[in-house]
């Protein structure tokens, strides 16, 4: 039988193709042959962007911001609400607690506001008398020292989480009926700011486990549907457990009974007291494959930087990185148990992830496989990361000459000074829309990274086939989807004759930051002998530097001016780009390589705020300086 395109006279084919184009989709015999037009039809058009199904541009968030709806964010002073910080995201300037004026510089792509779950919205009637509440004597001595403020009302925050740690509560601000109610008044507020396609408000909450009385084991839950799919179940509490897995079964549970989806974000890991990546659950008991699958299918993604310290990597365990001494916090959380440095190594990144490995070959799963992000933490209401623009952690931190000698937190005696807070981070998301379910299924793949504020534009693949000329492109993400696999993903299997792998980096600066010094790529691989191992490898940086003979690369130089606050972008570059292969490779050992992009030096918030405030006065240990900087998601190698 003819097809029925066959049956098309030569004439509306003369109309359709003209010249050699004619002979392309024709038989011998001169009728039209519909596999040829199928082929003729398929080649690349003019447009090289036509058909492009990869994202094309970081859409930038946050994905930790607490509101005056959390109780320790109200009883510091905090009255910005949900409402006004989702506002604030999108560009408008609202009024702050201490009633200042402030604006973002650029808008945000997509926000989450994670309220604690514990108490959501509760504290505010405590505030403001409510008879019935005011009967508890605790609440009562809330009442008066949130009313009193200052150094009373800092103690009523110490004292919430004090006794939320301990399950101390009291049960009128514990009632899981009340909480469930102010949780569909917290969505409904979420969902009237979703504007698909120009900015997303995700649904989410902090399931806020303080495990053993401080411990920080907190966790960011976010959803991927809407208030009606978010509304059918109340949300976990600590009230109800504080044992991670039971958190990963109460998910598991949610999206069988729902159909709806949900990850989970860790907090940085370095006020956990060495809970956070151990090999045991928090009571002790070992962990197992179970455990580990549910940890790796609910937790694709860890909280690397925030304002209470940066948990790349501490150097006590990494010497040899120059770097790894960046805004450390390696102090205890709320209890007085000091650290040790038996608890660092399970509160870090880096450690983590080379751990995860050997767990792989134990357990059958890596419960430890994460990519990168960052978040600010700011109970203020405000998301603020911009040194020049930083509004701190609680309102008693907001922009004041005052905040160069105040105490952040004061834990029985046990300071945290304001200038010890950093104004960090970010988190840049490659989704293909400006969408719930896009950005959630980019966070749920690992294609995302965190930075410490800043907006560097960063794209990281890896595969086997790139080559020193597919620097030399305007579009890294064409070669780079087209030849490997994006940040967060895994190698795909060697093909025969393969060597090294080969990963394809590239790095644009903020235009609002400074100049690019490196970029750097970090392999963390466990030996024969079933060691946890490490190497930093500077591969690509800017001007005409070269290694010395220890291999260490000369550091970039210094522009900053502290008296003045400034800075200038007469070192470093606007870009970098290469392409590398690990020259340590060894096929037979599992390994992972991420990225982390460092920029010149930069004038930092307590050196904008000296410059502002005549009358500052921080002491001369103050950091004045920064080096801000990205870290993306890595990359998996297996053997075949």
């Amino acid at each position: 039988m003819t097809h029925p395109i066959g049956r098309l006279s030569l004439t509306l084919a003369g109309c359709l193709f003209a010249g050699s184009a004619l002979a392309q989709v024709t038989t011998d015999a001169g009728t039209i042959d519909p596999a040829k037009i199928q082929r003729f039809f398929n080649q690349p058009g003019y447009s090289p962007y036509a058909g492009r199904n990869f994202p094309t541009r970081p859409l930038w968030g946050e994905q930790h911001l607490h509101t005056s709806w959390s109780p320790d964010a109200f009883a510091g002073g905090t009255r910005v609400g949900p409402d006004e910080a989702l506002r604030y995201a999108k560009g408008e300037e609202i009024v702050s607690s201490t009633n200042q004026p402030v604006r973002l510089s650029r808008p945000y792509d997509w926000m989450v506001v994670a309220d604690h779950s514990d108490s959501l919205g509760v504290i505010a009637n405590v505030y403001e008398g409510d008879p019935a509440l005011l009967t508890d004597p605790v609440l009562k001595r809330w009442h008066d020292g949130m009313k009193q403020g200052g150094e009373a009302a800092a103690a009523v925050v110490i004292d919430m989480i004090t006794l939320q740690g301990q399950g101390k509560l009291p049960k009128a601000v514990t009632d899981p009926n009340t909480q469930f109610d102010m949780w569909r008044e917290m969505t409904k507020i979420v969902e009237s700011h979703n504007d698909p396609g120009h900015f997303t408000a995700l649904i989410g909450y902090e399931w806020t486990s303080n495990y053993g009385g401080g411990n920080n084991l907190h966790r960011n839950v976010i959803y991927r549907d809407d208030k009606a799919i978010a509304d059918r179940v109340r949300p976990l509490t600590t009230f109800d457990t504080d044992i991670p897995n039971k958190l990963w079964d109460w998910m598991a549970n949610f999206e069988e009974e729902t159909g709806g989806r949900l990850l989970a974000v860790p907090h940085n890991g370095n006020l956990s007291n060495g809970l956070m990546f151990a090999t045991e659950t928090p009571d002790g008991k070992p962990i197992d494959a179970q455990w580990a699958a549910m940890r790796a299918r609910f937790e694709p993604l860890y909280e690397v930087t925030q304002s209470k310290g940066t948990s790349e990597q501490h150097p006590s365990l990494a010497p040899a990185d120059e770097f790894a001494n960046f805004e450390i916090w390696d102090k205890g959380n709320l209890n007085v148990v000091p650290k040790t440095p038996g608890m660092i190594q399970y509160e870090y990144a880096r450690e983590a992830l080379k751990r995860g490995l050997k767990l792989e070959d134990e357990l059958g799963t890596n419960p430890f496989k994460f990519g990168l992000l960052g978040s600010t933490d700011d109970h203020t209401g405000i998301s603020s990361t911009e040194e020049n623009n930083f509004f701190g952690k609680f309102p008693a931190s907001e922009p004041g000459p005052e905040r160069s000698t105040g105490n952040a937190f004061d834990f029985e005696g046990r300071i945290i000074k304001d200038w010890q807070l950093g104004a960090s981070g970010l988190t840049a998301v490659w989704a293909q829309e400006n969408t719930r379910a896009s950005i959630w299924d980019a966070m749920k793949r690992k294609e995302v990274y965190g930075t410490t504020g800043t907006r560097i534009f960063v794209r990281f693949f890896g595969g086997w086939e790139f080559v020193p000329d597919d620097a030399l492109g305007r579009n890294p993400g064409t070669v780079g989807y087209g030849k490997g696999v994006p940040m967060g993903g895994d190698l795909p299997p060697a093909p025969d004759g393969a060597g090294a792998p080969s990963f394809l980096v590239a790095a644009l600066k903020d235009p609002l930051s400074g100049n690019l010094d490196r970029i750097q790529i970090i392999k963390g691989w466990v030996d024969a002998d079933g060691g946890m191992q490490e190497k930093i490898y500077d591969v690509v940086w800017s001007g005409d530097r070269t290694p010395g003979a220890d291999g260490k690369l000369p550091p970039v130089g210094d522009t900053v001016n502290v008296e003045e606050a400034t800075w200038t972008n007469t070192i470093g570059g606007p870009e970098l780009i290469t392409v590398w292969s690990d020259p340590d490779f060894d096929p037979a050992l599992k390994a992972f390589y991420y990225a982390r992009v460092l920029e010149i030096p930069t004038p930092r918030w307590t050196a904008y705020d000296a410059a502002y405030f005549k009358d500052a006065n921080f002491a001369p240990e103050v950091p004045m300086k920064v080096v801000e900087r990205a870290y993306t998601s890595p990359i998996w190698y297996s053997p075949n």
